[in-house]
C-alpha cells in the first residue's frame, strides 16, 4: 500500500524512535573504508580564493564585497581547528554537525558584489574557497548576496542509518544559526525567504543530475538573503548563462541503501513556498552577559563537549537564566529574528547542578498559548511552580523536585554527559501543530530545535562552559517520563551543558594553517 506524504513521515518518526529494548535500524558495524568525505568539491568549476579573517574579526561599515562574503562564510561554515592525534587528523567547523560528519552545504548567489562575477558558487570550507558553478548573464547593478543550503543524506546515514533524516535537519537548523551569528559580527542582517525546494534545487544547480553522475546526490534546504538594511530589497534570481564543474563522489559505490530515507525526504519537500509568520515579541531587552569574549571568539571556539567534570559542573544562577533568555523568540533579537516560521520548540529541563536551584524537571514553554497545551497534556501531579528567584518574563516552571540524573542518562541512551553536567534537557516540538501545515512542517522543526541547539553552544561558551546536542535517546520513555500520550507533543532533539573534560592528548592546530596564504592569520 502506497501511503500518503504525511502518513509516510509520521511512520518514518515512529520507525526511527530509539527503545529501550532497541535502536532504530542501522548498520551492523562501521566501514571505516567506506566513511564519507566531508569536503565536497566540484571539478573543472573556476576557484575563487577568499581571503582570512584575523583572530578576532574587526569590519569597518558592512557592504557588498568579497572580503565580507569571505568572512561571513569563515565564520560560518568555515573550520574552526584542526585535531591531531598521533597520525590522525580531522577538522572541526564553526557550525557543529552530528558525528562531525557534515552533511550540509553552503552556496552563494552573488549579483553585483564587489570581487566576485555574478553567478552561483558553492563555498569549499577546506580551502576556503568559492567554485563557480553557473555564470549569470543578466547584468543587474543592485546588489544582491544570497546563501543556499543543502544536505548529503549519505554523509549522516553512513553512520546512523534510518534515524539519519532527523540529524541531517537538524544540522541545517545549526547552520542557519551560524550564518546568523557570523552576519551579525558584521553587522548584517539575515532573512529567510519563502521559496519552494523545487526553486532552491534549480537556483543551485544541484537538480542537475549531470553533474553529480556517480556522486552523491544534494536535497534542497533553505535559501537565505544577506542584506544591510533592516528592511530587504525584493530579490531577483539571476539567469544562468553556463554551468562549470563537476560533483566528487564521497566514498565507494554502492552505498547501503536506507530506503525509507530516499522516501520521507521525497514526501517532505516543500512544493509551495513556506508559510512565514514572524513571532510577536513580548518581552523585555535580553538579560546582560558577562562580556568575557567577543562574539567572534565564541564562534571560532565553539567546541562540542565529550565527556563532563561533575564536580565542577555547577553553574551561577545568573548564567543559567541568562541562557534560557537567549532562547526566547524575540523578533528583533539575533539569532531568532531569523525565524520567520511558528514557534513550536518547548525545552523540558533536568536540572542537576545550578546554584540556589532544587535539582528536579523543570518546563519552559517559549509562547503563552504553549504552556497551557504543556500543562494539559502532562503528568497532572507536576507542580507548574514558578522559582522565586526566576525573572517575571522567563516562562521557567518546576515540574517536580528530585535528582533527575539517573533519569536524564537512561533516557540519554545511558550516556553520562547527560548527567554530569549542570543541566541537560529534552526539546518538545508541538508535533501536530507543525504538521498541519503539511509534510515539510517535519523538517522546519527540526530546523528550528537545531537553531535552538546552536543558541544554546554559544550561550554555554560565552558562560565559561560547554554544551553538546545528543541525538541519541530512547523517545517515548522521555514522553512516558512527563506523562504524555499521543503524539500532540514529541521529543526531536537533547543537550547538555556543564563543565568539560578537556582530552589532553588531542593537539590543536589552526583551521588553516594548511593555506598558504594563511600564514600571517593563524
Amino acid at each position: 500500500m502506497t501511503l500518503k506524504p504525511i502518513e509516510l513521515v509520521r511512520n518514518y518518526h515512529e520507525r526511527t524512535k530509539h527503545k529501550l529494548d532497541g535502536y532504530a535500524r542501522g548498520p551492523e558495524f562501521l566501514d571505516w573504508d567506506q566513511q564519507p568525505d566531508p569536503f565536497r568539491r566540484f571539478a573543472g568549476a573556476g576557484v575563487t580564493e577568499l581571503p582570512l579573517l584575523s583572530q578576532d574579526a574587526k569590519t569597518d561599515e558592512p557592504g557588498y564585497q568579497l572580503a565580507t562574503v569571505a568572512a561571513l562564510l569563515e565564520l560560518s561554515l568555515g573550520l574552526s581547528v584542526w585535531k591531531q592525534f598521533g597520525a590522525d587528523r580531522w577538522a572541526l567547523r564553526c557550525n557543529p554537525s552530528s558525528g562531525n560528519l557534515h552533511p550540509t552545504e553552503g552556496y552563494v548567489i552573488a549579483t553585483a558584489i564587489d570581487g566576485i562575477e555574478n553567478g552561483v558558487y558553492h563555498y569549499a570550507p577546506r580551502e576556503h574557497a568559492l567554485e563557480q558553478r553557473g555564470i549569470a548573464k543578466n547584468s543587474a547593478t543592485a546588489p544582491q548576496l544570497l546563501i543556499g543550503l543543502s544536505s548529503i543524506m549519505w554523509r549522516e546515514s553512513w553512520k546512523y542509518g534510518e534515524r539519519a533524516f532527523r540529524y541531517v535537519q537538524l544540522d541545517t537548523g545549526h547552520a542557519l544559526g551560524a550564518i546568523r551569528y557570523a552576519a551579525e559580527v558584521l553587522g548584517l542582517q539575515v532573512t529567510l525567504l519563502d521559496v519552494s525546494d523545487d526553486e532552491i534545487s534549480h537556483l543551485l544547480g544541484i537538480d542537475r543530475d549531470v553533474d553529480f553522475t556517480g556522486a552523491e546526490k544534494e536535497h534542497p534546504d533553505l535559501l537565505l538573503q544577506i542584506h544591510i538594511n533592516k528592511v530587504a530589497r525584493p530579490v531577483v534570481f539571476p539567469v544562468i548563462d553556463a554551468w562549470n564543474g563537476s560533483a566528487n563522489p564521497l566514498g565507494r559505490s554502492p552505498h547501503p541503501q536506507w530506503e525509507i530515507i530516499d522516501k520521507v525526504a521525497a514526501a517532505t519537500r516543500c512544493d509551495s513556498p513556506m508559510e512565514m509568520r514572524r513571532p510577536r515579541s513580548v518581552f523585555p531587552e535580553p538579560l546582560p552577559r558577562e562580556n568575557r569574549h567577543s562574539l567572534t571568539q565564541l564562534i571560532r571556539q565553539r567546541r562540542s563537549a565529550q565527556a563532563f567534570i561533575s564536580m565542577q559542573s555547577t553553574l551561577s544562577l545568573n548564567r543559567f537564566y541568562r541562557i534560557l533568555d537567549a532562547l526566547l523568540p524575540r523578533a528583533q533579537q539575533a539569532p531568532l529574528d531569523v525565524w520567520r516560521l511558528p514557534c513550536l520548540i518547548h525545552p523540558v529541563l533536568f536540572v542537576h547542578r545550578v546554584e540556589e536551584l532544587p535539582p528536579g524537571l523543570y518546563a519552559f514553554p517559549r509562547r503563552d498559548e504553549a504552556r497551557e497545551k504543556l500543562k494539559a497534556a502532562m503528568n497532572q501531579e507536576f507542580n507548574w511552580e514558578k522559582p522565586q528567584s526566576c525573572p517575571p518574563h522567563l516562562p521557567l516552571y518546576q515540574l517536580l523536585q528530585a535528582d533527575a540524573q539517573e533519569a536524564a542518562r537512561t533516557i540519554s541512551c545511558h550516556q553520562e554527559i547527560a548527567s554530569s553536567s549542570a543541566f541537560s534537557l529534552g526539546m518538545l516540538a508541538e508535533f501536530e501543530s507543525g504538521l498541519s501545515c503539511g509534510p515539510c512542517g517535519y523538517r522546519h522543526m527540526y530546523w528550528e530545535a537545531g537553531l535552538l541547539g546552536q543558541i544554546l553552544y554559544l550561550e554555554a561558551e560565552a558562560a565559561d562552559i560547554r554544551g553538546t546536542g545528543i541525538g541519541c535517546f530512547f523517545d517515548d520513555n522521555f514522553h512516558q517520563l512527563l506523562g504524555l500520550e499521543g503524539t500532540e507533543f514529541q521529543s526531536l532533539y537533547h543537550f547538555t551543558v556543564g563543565m568539560p573534560a578537556i582530552d589532553t592528548r588531542l593537539e590543536d592546530l589552526p583551521p588553516y594553517s594548511h593555506l598558504s596564504r594563511a600564514a600571517s592569520h593563524d
